[in-house]
């Protein structure tokens, strides 16, 4: 099956309304109908015939479109039935080279399995709304799994938090995770117009660039759940919200002292070198995750 026109917005509503199917909200989907913009989008995932690269939410695949037109091998996640179904018959030619297979369900649920079938790819690409770009970023780095490059398009103040920096309104635990793994890099803002249907809000897209020196510590899983606790209240100091999270006051004095780091300072202020030495000295004294 020959694949809609995808600079052309009647032309897709028309495919949809023909095959019976209709865009769903609760999965976030617009689809990048500006080909120039598409182009830029897949030069800074910098791919070529020896990539190997996942692709989540590839809808009817104008992206993936561009990606295989490069000759990478690609795998997609889509959790719409109808757009599955459309998609394989789209790139059945690619899948039968060995080049494209689609992985059907919920990211969250499936990239795990995925993984253990296959190497780690290379390059992550992704047109997500806020809450599947914050999960599935998280998920993979506690999950040491770290991707060479990754071009997400988010909504604008999603962008906006992944590079803040400390002190600024944006710089959040969100922030924190995001630099700790990757170098950020902004590469385009996208008005609504860009896409259809036409979003409320602007989107911006961002390169992740894997850290050549990844600022090790003592338990990710400590520096994880630490930092995102000193976050939870951002009016309160960081000794109020480690004293909750250590649940001993004491304690979270003691640490802070031996850390360097003034108490009565707020997260948000915090440098990720000042709360990775926060998380080794809890491991230190013996307050690490198990």
């Amino acid at each position: 099956m020959e694949h809609p026109d995808y600079n052309s917005p009647k032309a897709l509503k028309d495919f949809l309304d023909a095959n019976g199917l209709a865009m769903q909200k609760k999965f976030g989907q617009n689809f990048l109908v500006n080909e120039d913009a598409r182009k830029k989008l897949i030069d800074n995932l910098d791919i070529n015939e020896c990539s190997v690269v996942w692709e989540i939410g590839p809808g009817l695949g104008c992206m993936t479109d561009e990606i295989l037109g490069r000759d990478a091998d690609l795998t997609v996640f889509e959790i719409d039935k109808g757009f599955a179904a459309l998609i394989t018959s789209f790139f059945d030619d690619f899948e039968k080279k060995g080049k494209f297979r689609l992985v059907l369900g919920d990211v969250m649920k499936t990239w795990k399995g995925q993984l253990e079938k296959s190497s780690l790819p290379q390059r992550l690409f992704g047109n997500l709304p806020y809450n599947i770009a914050a999960s599935i970023i998280a998920d993979t780095i506690e999950n040491n799994i770290r991707f060479d490059k990754c071009v997400f398009t988010v909504q604008k103040e999603v962008a906006q938090r992944m590079t803040a920096k400390p002190g600024t309104d944006d710089y959040s635990s969100f922030s924190v995770l995001c630099q700790w793994a990757y170098d950020i890099k902004n590469v385009v803002d996208l008005g609504g117009g860009n896409f259809w249907p036409k979003p409320n809000v602007d989107s911006r897209a961002v390169l992740f660039i894997k850290k050549e020196n990844f600022p090790c510590c003592e338990s990710p899983k400590t520096f994880l759940k630490m930092q995102r606790s000193l976050f939870l209240s951002r009016r309160k100091t960081v000794r109020n919200n480690l004293t909750q999270y250590l649940k001993n006051g004491d304690l979270a004095l003691k640490a802070l002292e031996n850390a360097g780091i003034d108490p009565m300072k707020r997260a948000e202020v915090l440098q990720i070198s000042e709360l990775l030495k926060l998380s080794d000295v809890l491991c230190s004294m013996g307050l690490g995750e198990k």
